[in-house]
């Protein structure tokens, strides 16, 4: 195991080198197997856990909740109207006071600066469950997912389609540089990355023989592309833009014609979920009444193919939170 993991905050992905990366993914392959074994694990015996939330959560919220069940921990819920955070108290104040009853803090919310405030004043492992900027948790089980399916990971044609400057399509840039990843951000010019992140993604790129693309064409973006990887077409606190999103991006949703533009029969399409596919949910039915669209992102007939591991990609989540927490905060 990597000596410097112990104690470490998890942040962003640009603070881990590609062997740690790369460490914790073979320890959450050997996790979801013992698993599967149905072996009881004791790496975090003893440990209590936070879990913030500013944001609602699904996947995010259970990873870390049976994750630290799996390892003997047990978890408090704390959702944005359970604790002052920033409100009645400063975030400072608040680590100071949760590192004194925890043993490590998960924060899932809006502006980054948070959890940096976290990590730097609790005195305990800080995990970031999601920021506006960054949500390095969802990056290791796409990993994990392309390495199930693959094998390997450098040297994959890597290809993010739709809002390429969220902080989804940051982090699977910079962790898919590190690793070894070609990838391409595939979205409209007014929503590429910030160029200061680009830059840092091509020297990760450089070293680990990958590399970084940005393109504004749908079809030459894809092709030969081993991984189409989406994402909501606006954020949550972005509601607002939802006209002006579907005219930018309606050429980026990934439908049958993209995957066949692939030129790829093995090409996996990996969504971090929940994902607009049909109108089987409040929000589908409300965007379809409002806007004509029945599917935005994905089809339904490519979220139901073949070609899909979101399943497998979204239970991945719960195996690298639990890596995180071992390596950072177990035996």
């Amino acid at each position: 195991m990597p000596k410097n993991l112990s104690g470490r905050n998890f942040l962003t992905l640009l603070d881990f080198s590609r062997e740690d990366i790369e460490y914790l993914l073979q320890l959450s392959h050997d996790l979801k197997q013992k698993k599967r074994s149905g072996i009881k694990g004791d790496l975090l015996e003893n440990k209590n856990i936070a879990l913030i939330f500013e944001k609602p959560s699904t996947r995010t919220r259970c990873a870390f909740a049976v994750g630290a069940a799996d390892e003997g921990a047990s978890t408090e819920y704390l959702g944005k109207n359970d604790i002052q955070l920033g409100k009645k108290e400063s975030v400072a104040d608040t680590a100071r006071v949760l590192g004194r009853y925890f043993d490590g803090i998960q924060f899932r919310g809006f502006e980054h600066e948070t959890v940096e405030i976290l990590g730097e004043y609790a005195g305990v492992p800080v995990w970031n469950g999601l920021t506006d900027k960054y949500h390095p948790t969802q990056i290791l089980a796409d990993l994990m997912t392309m390495e199930e399916n693959f094998g390997y990971l450098e040297g994959l044609n890597f290809v993010y389609t739709g809002d390429g400057r969220n902080n989804m399509a940051n982090s699977l840039m910079i962790g898919g540089a590190i690793v070894g990843l070609n990838v391409t951000i595939c979205s409209p010019e007014s929503l590429w990355p910030e160029e200061g992140l680009v830059k840092k993604a091509e020297k990760f790129a450089e070293a680990s023989g990958g590399s970084v693309t940005l393109t504004a064409d749908p079809v030459a973006g894809v092709e030969d592309a081993d991984v189409i990887y989406t994402d909501v077409w606006v954020s949550m606190g972005e509601e607002d833009q939802f006209e002006n999103r579907i005219e930018l991006l309606k050429p980026y949703q990934v439908n049958q014609e993209m995957i066949d533009n692939t030129d790829n029969p093995d090409v996996i399409f990996l969504h971090c979920l929940p994902a607009y596919h049909n109108r089987e949910t409040e929000n589908g039915e409300k965007i379809y009444q409002d806007y004509g669209m029945a599917e935005m992102e994905v089809t339904d007939e490519v979220f139901e193919s073949e070609h899909s591991k979101v399943f497998d990609q979204a239970e991945n989540r719960m195996h690298t939170i639990k890596a995180v927490m071992v390596a950072t905060l177990g035996k």
